[in-house]
């Protein structure tokens, strides 16, 4: 039996989530549920197979006890019925037919290829400005874009938001159909990627997808890999479907905002994702950003000139797509106002961006996070008893900052780095001499605040 009330709550249920979620996600994920019956204390809902199941309690857990029956032990009072299995238990009939699944128009194949990513025309290698902090993963990329399946399976690029990995990835794909024309490149986001898959169970074309993906893909171009965390469903597909690539050296190229031990996958897939090569791409030094300020400005047909990049630059430097937003504020300003760009008027349209609000309170891990990435080290290693010059040092600017940032005792402070606070006294006072000599290390810490004030 149906109780309208119970009903009215799951009406009230799907306008709630329509506003939090996609159009796409919705309707892929949302609207095939159907409510089979209810009452006061309990509802049941039929779904078409049990990755629906996961998805609702994994993403709207939380609301789901907010507008329907809940147990005693505040969970939400669900009973799932999963409709393939409700086909089969049912017993046939001559109606039967009239209302099959499989009598409705079946989507055309070519349909497969939605949610696949194209290759943007401005990613390339010529256009990505190289520098110390990305020098390393660029020659990466080249190498894995000339032998391709041969030099890195997989590559594996990680980076905070806005640093180029997306440029990289679509610079591979790009490379690789024009030198390897006879290869199939395949590039896809995982959110695509998920979408894809509960289509093609919906729609019971999954081996399709699987023969479409590994057999006819030579090259197979991943992005943004940190959204499959939590989606232990979908995390098993991704991964046989990683694994019969590499297996047929097929090349298999990811990005990511995260290193692999970062996220939060299953043993098996981390240890599949560091496999082949992890590289960073690292925040670009101060020149390097002017470089590519001064690119993307020529591109524009505008001129910078060059004190005026580096007042920019100094200033905005957290990801190059806030380098972007400036330029293209200062464009429009410059055309419509009809006034060169100096170093007044990039203060005065830049204001709001240059003078973004810092964080209420800084952290010691976040602190530990900003130097390992300006640094190019590892946080464990910053925790480490290591005494090596490359580890020792971004360690010391870390507790520097630390007694700077962190309301919080020297005791305390020298506790999170497991040592004594006449450790954390020698670190500062070494640090404040340095930088009195090192202009190199004093932009290295400066980038750092501003990263911490910014975040």
């Amino acid at each position: 039996m149906i109780t309208c009330e119970v009903c009215e709550a799951w009406t009230q249920f799907l306008d709630h989530v329509k506003n939090r979620c996609s159009p796409t996600a919705f309707g892929n994920w949302i609207a095939p549920i159907e409510v089979v019956e209810s009452s006061p204390t309990e509802i049941t809902l039929k779904v078409p197979n049990i990755f629906f199941k996961e998805y609702l309690l994994s993403n709207f857990k939380q609301e789901l006890c907010s507008f329907l029956p809940v147990t005693e032990h505040g969970e939400p009072n669900i009973k799932f019925i999963i409709e393939k299995q409700e086909r089969k238990s049912r017993p046939l009939s001559p109606a039967a037919p009239a209302v099959a699944v499989d009598t409705e128009p079946k989507q055309p194949q070519d349909n497969l290829s939605t949610y696949e990513a194209k290759l943007n025309e401005a990613y390339r290698f010529e256009t990505f400005i190289e520098g110390h902090s990305n020098q390393f993963v660029k020659s990466a990329a080249i190498g894995v874009a000339n032998r391709p399946g041969i030099s890195y399976n997989p590559l594996f690029i990680h980076g905070w938001v806005g640093l180029g990995k997306t440029h990289l990835l679509h610079s591979i794909g790009h490379h690789i159909k024009a030198h390897h024309k006879h290869l199939r490149v395949r590039c896809i986001t995982i959110e695509g990627f998920v979408n894809q898959l509960v289509d093609c169970l919906r729609n019971k074309t999954i081996d399709r997808m699987k023969r479409m993906f590994r057999s006819e893909t030579d090259v197979l171009l991943i992005d943004d890999m940190q959204f499959l965390q939590n989606r232990q469903n979908f995390e098993e597909e991704v991964c046989n479907t990683i694994d019969t690539l590499i297996n047929q050296q097929k090349q298999v190229v990811i990005t990511c905002d995260k290193p692999p031990s970062e996220l939060k996958l299953s043993e098996r897939m981390i240890a599949r994702l560091e496999w082949g090569l992890v590289a960073n791409v690292g925040i670009p030094d101060l020149e390097t950003r002017v470089a590519i300020l001064q690119h993307k400005a020529e591109l524009r047909g505008l001129q910078i000139p060059s004190n005026v990049a580096f007042h920019i630059a100094e200033h905005i430097h957290n990801n190059i797509r806030q380098l972007e937003g400036a330029l293209n504020r200062l464009s429009a300003y410059s055309r419509l106002m009809n006034v060169s760009i100096t170093e007044e008027f990039v203060e005065k349209t830049l204001r709001d961006m240059f003078q973004l609000q810092p964080n209420e309170k800084v952290s010691i891990e976040s602190i530990l996070k900003s130097v390992a990435s300006v640094f190019e080290v590892r946080i464990t290693d910053l925790r480490s008893a290591t005494r090596m010059k490359n580890i020792a040092l971004p360690r010391q600017v870390a507790m520097f900052l630390a007694k700077e940032m962190v309301n919080e005792s020297l005791v305390m402070i020298a506790d999170a780095f497991g040592r004594t606070h006449s450790t954390v006294i020698h670190a500062c006072n070494s640090i404040e001499k340095e930088m009195s000599e090192n202009e190199r290390l004093r932009r290295q810490i400066d980038m750092v605040r501003q990263h911490l004030r910014n975040a």
